[in-house]
């Protein structure tokens, strides 16, 4: 609750300065508004304010509308307000810096600047009666402070806003230093040389600027927020300059000016005394300036105000280590204080007897207590017995011997709820000394979910164990299977084929047509029985046996194929090109060499073209038909019949065959089931795409293996 009154407070404050900054920009629009409209209206004593006194220049009157409208704006959330408040900051800025490059090039006698303007709208006979124009204090104020406002808009926060804060201090004590110049009758106050001077609700105004901009900084940085209000430090510049004028050797600004440096240890902004030894540095020097010096006292006061100079960044140092090293505590307090508060495990701190110090509200939710309930009392009331008991002779033991016997370690014990149920924690204690005084911080998990989770890991790795035990079982009795299947099935096979061929050699010329057709159809159906038999065991082979892969060239495994297939080849006029080059890669050489025997005898019995053309290749990068990319990509493609898109799952199926070859009786259907099983067992992947009378091309990848790695089903 006191984070978030603190957070609530802060917000607070926050929603003030920004409404002290639109409040600032309403009454510089309402200052520069009356200003013009006497201008307009030709009422002298809106501009001059004072009869005899400096008149505010048109381009003034116009510069404090502009600002002022872009510092409410700067303030407003929204694109366009910010677009708003960039335009009439840059506007401004741009007025204040022609008027500086027309001092600095023509003098004080050219006034274009002012008069582009209002010699539109003013009669001429009014602005000669007036006369005067933007003075160069007031254009180095309206440049500095705009260019301060679009440098926050625009560049990044910490850094600009900083810049901002520097420029407020600095517009708020040239104003002041104007405003002092007309209380003490000092005109080098408000008029720089012999140019046009600073009228007196100008000063005033640029004050109010400098506070407005001062207030925003605050508000974009909430951090960095003052404690005391604004006006106290700007209290004590205006008296100390107002007391410096007319001090001799300026003895009582040195003594004013220290307290406003040692306000800044009540600003949040650790930069704040080096800002105010800058601004009582440059109050320091216009006061020596202000006034005549007769020559005797002349040297005494440069040294005099020197050493107050020196004074002053000695003690604004000084302030600023402190508030730095205040900061950083500060900083680390609310750092760890969060870290404690949010941490997932309780923290619990006690002292050297076990009373509990600190209790954060994963410890509430854990044991079940409020901090109130246990801060105070010892920390074994969370303990069930034996820990109850020996806790305290352990503490005991620790105080006299120093024996650390759990200290940087980690146990697994068990601690009591409030409702009595006692649950297996997990516990981390550490010491914290501090001069002879320690302090003992016990990071507390509840391990009830993971040691239920062991639980239930040890009935499941019961379940796998059985589990395992019945899969060697099955395993064992498939193998039988397959021994049965290799011998004792294939010899009835072989009884049949055998007798069937006895009796075509021996009593073909006594049997009829009929009964020889009947007999060959016998001989083919057990010898197709046996091949089926053989692909079946073959293929159950291929999901147990292990890969010995190693680095092969597939360029090699190829022309292999090739080479075996030649007599094919030549009965149907066939060829076998490689598109491009082949790479490396690490794959079983035998089973690879079985994946492309497949594919490249598939691309040609089933191809109904003279001269079939199978294309071999390799894609590092596969966009499909339907957008999806693949890499490393192989590829077989043929010039054959086509597969419709409705059978392209079913190929792969054991025993699977949409047509008849021309050399059936050589195959069963289960070439391209070994193929995609073959794949598999090297994390890879197979897919086709095919166009009825125009080809087929199978694509397929093959997974990452280490070189010399035995890969097992």
């Amino acid at each position: 609750m006191q984070d978030k009154g603190n957070v609530d407070l802060q917000d607070q404050r926050r929603r003030r300065y920004r409404a002290f900054a639109i409040a600032v920009g309403c009454l510089m629009l309402l200052l520069g508004a009356s200003a013009l409209a006497g201008w307009l209206l030709q009422i002298a004593i809106v501009i001059w304010l004072i009869p005899g006194f400096p008149s505010m220049a048109f381009n003034t009157a116009l510069c404090f509308v502009l600002s002022g409208v872009g510092l409410a704006a700067s303030t407003l959330a929204g694109r366009r307000f910010r677009i708003a408040a960039t335009v009439l900051a840059g506007l401004a800025a741009a007025i204040a810096a022609a008027r500086l490059v027309e001092i600095a090039t023509l003098g004080r006698r050219f006034h274009n600047v002012d008069m582009l303007i209002s010699q539109f709208v003013v009669p001429p006979d009014f602005i000669a009666e007036i006369g005067g124009g933007m003075g160069p204090n007031t254009a180095l104020i309206f440049l500095i402070a705009n260019l301060s406002l679009l440098l926050s808009l625009h560049l990044e926060r910490p850094r600009s806003q900083v810049v901002q804060e520097l420029t407020s201090y600095v517009v708020i004590t040239l104003g002041m230093i104007a405003l002092a110049g007309y209380v003490t009758d000092a005109e080098q106050g408000y008029r720089w040389g012999p140019y046009a001077a600073m009228a007196l609700h100008t000063a005033i105004g640029l004050v109010f600027f400098g506070s407005g901009l001062l207030a925003r900084s605050w508000w974009l940085q909430p951090a960095y927020r003052a404690q005391i209000p604004l006006w106290i430090p700007a209290a004590v510049c205006f008296s100390g300059l107002i007391v410096d004028l007319y001090t001799p050797l300026g003895l009582a600004n040195g003594i004013l000016y220290v307290p406003l440096v040692l306000t800044a240890l009540w600003f949040g902004n650790r930069n704040a005394p080096l800002f105010f030894a800058f601004a009582c540095t440059v109050l320091l020097m216009l006061g020596f300036l202000a006034v005549q010096h007769d020559q005797t006292s002349f040297w005494q006061e440069i040294a005099n105000r020197t050493i107050t100079a020196a004074t002053l960044w000695l003690i604004a140092i000084l302030v600023f280590y402190f508030l730095r090293n205040n900061h950083n505590l500060e900083a680390e307090r609310i750092r760890f204080g969060a870290l404690v508060r949010s941490t997932p495990d309780a923290v619990i701190v006690i002292d050297e007897r076990g009373t509990i110090k600190s209790f954060n509200p994963a410890a509430e939710s854990m044991f079940g207590y409020s901090p109130q309930e246990t801060i105070g009392r010892n920390i074994k009331m969370l303990m069930p017995e034996p820990y109850h008991s020996e806790h305290d002779g352990y503490l005991t033991h620790y105080r006299q011997t120093g024996e650390e016997r759990i200290i940087g370690t980690t146990r697994m014990v068990s601690g009591r709820r409030k409702n009595g149920i006692v649950f297996p924690i997990e516990v981390s204690i550490s010491v914290v000394a501090s001069g002879e005084t320690k302090t003992f911080v016990g990071i507390v998990r509840d391990i009830s979910e993971r040691a239920r989770q062991e639980e239930r890991m040890k009935t499941t790795l019961a379940q796998l164990e059985a589990y395992t035990a019945e899969l060697e079982r099955s395993n064992h009795d498939l193998d039988e299977f397959a021994y049965i299947a290799s011998h004792d099935l294939k010899e009835p096979l072989r009884g049949l084929h055998n007798h069937s061929r006895f009796l075509l050699e021996d009593y073909e010329d006594k049997l009829d047509d009929d009964g020889v057709r009947r007999l060959n159809r016998l001989v083919r159906l057990s010898q197709r029985m046996e091949k089926l038999v053989n692909d079946l065991l073959y293929f159950s082979r291929l999901g147990r046996q292990q890969l010995a892969v190693k680095r092969t060239d597939i360029g090699l495994i190829i022309k292999d194929v090739v080479a075996t297939m030649e007599l094919l080849l030549e009965e149907r006029h066939a060829r076998v090109v490689i598109d491009g080059r082949l790479p490396e890669v690490v794959c079983d050489a035998p089973r690879l060499t079985e994946v492309f025997r497949n594919l490249i005898t598939n691309a040609i019995k089933y191809n109904d073209k003279p001269a079939p053309l199978v294309s071999i290749g390799y894609l590092e990068r596969y966009v499909g038909q339907n957008g999806t990319i693949a890499r490393n990509v192989f590829f077989v493609r043929d010039n054959g019949k086509g597969i419709p898109q409705e059978f392209h799952e079913d190929i792969f199926r054991i025993f699977k065959r949409l047509e008849k070859s021309q050399d059936s009786d050589d195959g069963t259907g289960a070439g391209l089931t070994f193929v995609r099983k073959i794949i598999a067992r090297h994390n890879g992947d197979i897919w086709l795409e095919s166009e009825v009378g125009a080809g087929t091309t199978f694509y397929f990848t093959l997974g990452k293996k280490r070189e010399g790695q035995n890969a097992a089903a």
